[in-house]
């Protein structure tokens, strides 16, 4: 592989960006400063530096976010997309939100370049639970329950029945199968609660991991990655 492609496929520099730092001599092989970006390596054993840090190689990746509010499930160039919360190698190795979080919504984000897990995660055949903490503007009776268990009319269509587990009158965790747009806050108006705080905690295997603050994140290890691809 050109050493070009490498620093290109992971992310980390475009072309031109790799052709400077070259030429600078920010750039080694097996110790060696390599100035021209067409040089081929063998991008899984040699070792290639940029300014004196390991450049790993790899084609995927899968990080864990816990979104923020007021950011938007995008990767469209504004400020306001989750893809501004983490380091600008991610967007250039072509990563994106696997499914949507409203924009006053928190909590788990998976952002991945690998549409194919992207894709299994979200669609409706595979039936990926997506658990969510909320809390309403009422106090959920249980005929109220019985009815998000059981599945509620929303105009366009009809939801598959919802596991509900209460922690109090109001707030309780909701876990669904879909991922129709405002799900969440349709089914709770549906039943006469409306939404003042939601958050995601687990989608498919993955849970939130409650060591990260709003708006950090971390890659996800290879025991997730293993979970989620096996799912």
């Amino acid at each position: 592989m050109r050493l070009d492609r490498f620093f290109t496929t992971v992310g980390k520099l475009s072309r031109t960006e790799c052709d400077t730092a070259a030429r600078r001599g920010r750039i080694t092989v097996n110790g060696k400063v390599v100035k021209l970006v067409k040089t081929h390596i063998n991008e899984l054993e040699d070792i290639v530096t940029l300014d004196g840090e390991r450049v790993y190689f790899r084609t995927e990746f899968y990080v864990m976010l816990n979104k923020p509010e007021g950011y938007i499930s995008s990767t469209e160039d504004s400020e306001r997309t989750v893809m501004r919360l983490l380091p600008d190698e991610y967007s250039r190795a072509g990563g994106f939100p696997c499914g949507r979080l409203d924009i006053d919504t928190v909590g788990l984000l998976l952002i991945t370049n690998d549409g194919d897990t992207a894709h299994r995660l979200l669609s409706p055949k595979h039936h990926a639970e997506k658990t969510y903490r909320f809390r309403g503007s009422v106090p959920l009776n249980s005929e109220m329950i019985a009815s998000l268990e059981s599945g509620i009319e929303l105009g366009d269509f009809v939801s598959a029945p919802a596991k509900v587990k209460m922690v109090s009158e109001c707030e309780g965790e909701l876990t669904i199968t879909e991922g129709k747009f405002h799900q969440v806050k349709r089914m709770l108006s549906a039943v006469g609660s409306e939404i003042l705080f939601l958050e995601r905690i687990a989608f498919g295997p993955l849970k939130l991991d409650a060591s990260l603050e709003r708006g950090e994140w971390r890659e996800l290890t290879e025991a997730e990655i293993d979970s989620l691809k096996s799912c």
